[in-house]
């Protein structure tokens, strides 16, 4: 029996090794190292034959076969276009050294510079059921206009765990988002989402961190959401931007739930949002419920009247989870 025998699984005189949160599974691994690999002349299945990014990864994964793609944590991964994701229960893990999740400032990153597509929408748009992404950055900087998100959520039953989530491009234009979250039953856990080194919004709500506007995925919509300890960041330019939003009345499909996360806006930004969580309408397909959060620079939790509920040790929203500045008894 070998040492290694990664298209089994990753082994050591035949004992899996779960080191690095490399996960055991029945399908195949591929490496993804920007740095030291190549698209055109490796097969991705050894660490000697890694891919050069993690495009060509999915190409060579099989739909519903719980392939693994670990990325090397070394470089950035530059993408040339959109990666548009279709494939089922494929898994993508950073290899970020250990301990592995961290949730902000992974190593294993991808990005997507100015592509000049329209249809190039994201840095990763997601449409496949039970895929997962691990301590994986994702960032886009594209200047674009149609390039609107960072990741375009439109799977079923996704999972993102201790990943980040970073736009630096179109930052007051309207309606633009780190995450467009179209996804149905799509989790994200210890996942940061935003920034607060970037200012955003100029006249209104410009640029939340989530946005929820229905059907931007063809037949997407948000329903039954789950964010949990979430770290949501902003550095406002206006009271209006916010940390979700949504422009119609059908946005939310019955639940949104948003738990145990903070909505932190940036002590150095132009305003304090008025609202971490708000829509243009009144929800009428189902609820938000803002469960044991916390808020710094925010005023209120949730816009009034809109299908926006909030639990937690206080029951007004003009005190409830406001983190309160230390001072001598």
């Amino acid at each position: 029996m070998s040492l290694t025998h990664f298209p089994n699984g990753i082994t050591s005189f035949g004992v899996p090794i779960m080191g690095g949160m490399a996960p055991a599974t029945f399908g195949n691994y591929y490496f993804v190292d920007y740095r030291n690999g190549s698209d055109s002349d490796n097969n991705g299945r050894t660490k000697g034959e890694a891919l050069k990014t993690l495009s060509r990864a999915y190409e060579l994964c099989t739909s519903n076969n719980n392939d693994v793609v670990l990325v090397d944590g070394d470089s950035e991964i530059v993408e040339t276009s959109m990666i548009d994701l279709t494939k089922n229960r494929i898994h993508t893990v950073g290899l970020n050294g250990f301990p592995p999740l961290a949730g902000y400032g992974a190593g294993a990153r991808v990005t997507l510079g100015t592509t000049g597509v329209a249809t190039d929408i994201a840095t990763l748009k997601n449409t496949g059921v039970r895929n997962t992404f691990t301590g994986i950055k994702f960032s886009n900087t594209s200047a674009t206009a149609t390039n609107l998100y960072t990741v375009a959520e439109g799977g079923e039953y996704t999972r993102y765990n201790f990943c980040e989530i970073y736009k630096s491009g179109l930052l007051t234009t309207d309606l633009t988002a780190p995450l467009l979250m179209n996804g149905d039953s799509s989790q994200f856990y210890g996942t940061t989402i935003g920034d607060l080194v970037n200012t955003r919004g100029a006249s209104g709500v410009e640029c939340p961190c989530v946005m929820l506007t229905r059907e931007q995925i063809t037949g997407k919509v948000c329903r039954d959401g789950w964010f949990e300890n979430c770290r949501l960041l902003t550095k406002a330019a206006h009271i209006d931007v916010c940390f979700f939003y949504g422009p119609n009345a059908t946005d939310v499909e019955r639940s949104l739930m948003i738990k145990n996360s903070v909505f932190w806006n940036s002590s150095l930004a132009v305003a304090d949002p008025a609202h971490a969580v708000n829509f243009a309408a009144a929800q009428t397909q189902g609820d938000v419920l803002v469960d044991n959060c916390s808020r710094i620079n925010v005023t209120y939790f949730g816009g009034v009247d809109l299908k926006i509920f909030q639990t937690g040790a206080v029951s007004t929203d003009a005190t409830s989870g406001l983190a309160v500045e230390c001072s001598t008894p």
